[in-house]
């Protein structure tokens, strides 16, 4: 029999999750060829201002498999709907049956990328980080600085949006998880102020650029999920003294390091994976004024990790 959990019946169970140390667990596993994951299936709809994304993967030996459905349509708060949706499905990896549909409208998908912001910043964020600067203005900014708090003793944050009024409203609600938050005018305004940054939007074009960035921050640009999606300078990641990818294959067709190695200011040998980082620390940050980079792009080991970890803490609920 298929378990079907719909998003009121999965949120309240996240605060009970260790998420950060699986989601590095899993990383580790994905970068020790542990984890079959094949390319990422997309559709865009550019009339629309929409994208749909399937995630799809397995661990080796493991009992269970994951399909994820993610879409992010973003014109849609207009219409007075969430932004993003979706579903995922975990299946049997003994009998191919559907063992659980997850009806998580993007909550998962949200949270495991937060998460994925807390494990890079874990592993490679400066010693003492002196504020933390978090471009972009939506439910991933809020949530990057919730799971921030996690890994990190610094409650100093900068935020910057292209809507001065969104940016506002983010550091005001950023506030609220106990942040002393101030909003800059622009991404360089921000970069001068913070060595801890995260990127959260859906740019086209860099926002942040090599000159802005001081020595001895750490970046984590999680936006460019798609091919065509840039948050950063090229040259920005070609200056970076360590460039970190969650997924190498997958970063060479998108995100940040894709575009870096189309310019030619980066080559594959001087990337490595953030699992390989998980496993030795001495992968990460080379000194405590480098400039180091992690392109996030999303990888479906995360999607198993949270499904699996949902449905487990689910089935220990009563009915």
């Amino acid at each position: 029999m298929t378990d079907i959990h719909p998003l009121s019946r999965i949120r309240p169970i996240l605060a009970d999750i260790d998420l950060v140390d699986a989601i590095a667990a899993g990383f580790e596993a994905f970068s020790n060829g542990l984890v079959e994951v094949p390319p990422v299936g997309e559709l865009l709809f550019p009339d629309r201002n929409g994208e749909m994304h399937i995630k799809y993967g397995a661990i080796r030996g493991d009992d269970v498999f994951v399909v994820k459905v993610a879409t992010g349509f973003f014109g849609n708060p207009e219409r007075g709907l969430p932004p993003f949706g979706g579903c995922m499905l975990v299946l049997s990896q003994e009998t191919g049956m559907v063992v659980a549909v997850l009806l998580e409208e993007g909550e998962l998908t949200n949270h495991r990328t937060a998460a994925a912001g807390a494990v890079a910043a874990r592993c490679l964020a400066p010693p003492e980080v002196e504020a933390i600067g978090i471009c972009g203005t939506g439910f991933q900014a809020r949530l990057q600085a919730d799971y921030l708090k996690r890994v990190t003793p610094c409650r100093n944050l900068v935020v910057w949006g292209r809507d001065p009024a969104k940016a506002e409203a983010a550091a005001i609600d950023i506030a609220d998880l106990g942040f002393t938050t101030d909003v800059a005018k622009t991404p360089a305004a921000l970069a001068a102020r913070a060595n801890l940054i995260v990127t959260t939007t859906a740019a086209h074009r860099p926002i942040l650029h090599a000159a802005d960035i001081r020595p001895g921050t750490h970046i984590t640009a999680m936006g460019s999920d798609t091919p065509d999606k840039c948050e950063l300078d090229p040259a920005l990641l070609g200056r970076a003294d360590r460039v970190v990818a969650d997924s190498l294959a997958q970063c060479r067709e998108r995100g940040e390091i894709s575009h870096a190695l189309t310019a030619g200011v980066l080559t594959d040998d001087a990337i490595v994976e953030l699992g390989e980082v998980v496993a030795d620390p001495v992968r990460g940050r080379p000194s405590d004024d480098a400039v180091t980079v992690a392109d996030l792009t999303g990888v479906a080991v995360q999607d198993i990790v949270i499904a699996k970890a949902v449905v487990e803490r689910l089935a220990d609920m009563p009915d």
